[in-house]
């Protein structure tokens, strides 16, 4: 074979490595960090969120919809937490506690706790409450933690398209969250 037949047949070679690698899904593992955003605005964030998905939890096994969080900015940069649900008798079940930013001075790591407020000098009573993705107008917000055993992703409206349900999953793998048993608790349009 002459010199210039091979270089083209690298060359071809090439460019079909290259174009399969660019149309197949996961022929090159991306990854994005597993850590919480680096602004948040507090004030921004306060207000009513829907839950879209989570994994599932302990704490939360009662819940069959309507799975709600209300955050109210309180003084010394605490954050009232006012989680609820539909249990499936109809009744509404709800969970008050406190969140704070975690002191790293990363904007979305902040620490959540539901013990009671004498019990809060416990540093094991406070549990890790990342925003890892947030949308840069506040509509949806995805919730991790450093283990990635908890996930949610949230919404100011009850409801969420499809794609971009998809799209926040698809970027929460990216982050290693394992997701085989994502529970979706909102309809997707």
């Amino acid at each position: 074979m002459s010199q210039a037949r091979i270089l083209l047949t690298r060359r071809l070679l090439a460019s079909m490595f290259a174009a399969l690698f660019a149309v197949c899904p996961g022929a090159h593992a991306q990854t994005l960090p597993n850590e919480p955003v680096a602004r948040l605005d507090l004030a921004r964030y306060m207000g009513q969120w829907h839950e879209i998905a989570h994994l599932p939890l302990v704490f939360q096994r009662q819940c069959v919809g309507d799975i709600a969080a209300q955050y109210t900015l309180a003084e010394d940069r605490q954050i009232r937490v006012a989680n609820s649900c539909r249990t499936a008798d109809g009744s509404r079940d709800t969970a008050v506690g406190m969140a704070r930013p975690d002191g790293s001075g990363r904007g979305g790591a902040l620490q959540v706790r539901f013990a009671p407020r004498w019990l809060g000098w416990l540093p094991w009573v406070w549990a890790d409450y990342w925003v890892v993705d947030i949308d840069p107008d506040y509509r949806w917000a995805v919730v991790g933690s450093p283990s990635r055993k908890y996930l949610w992703i949230l919404s100011r409206s009850p409801s969420m398209s499809r794609a971009q349900f998809d799209e926040l999953v698809a970027r929460a793998k990216m982050r290693g969250y394992v997701l085989d048993a994502l529970q979706t608790d909102a309809p997707l349009l």
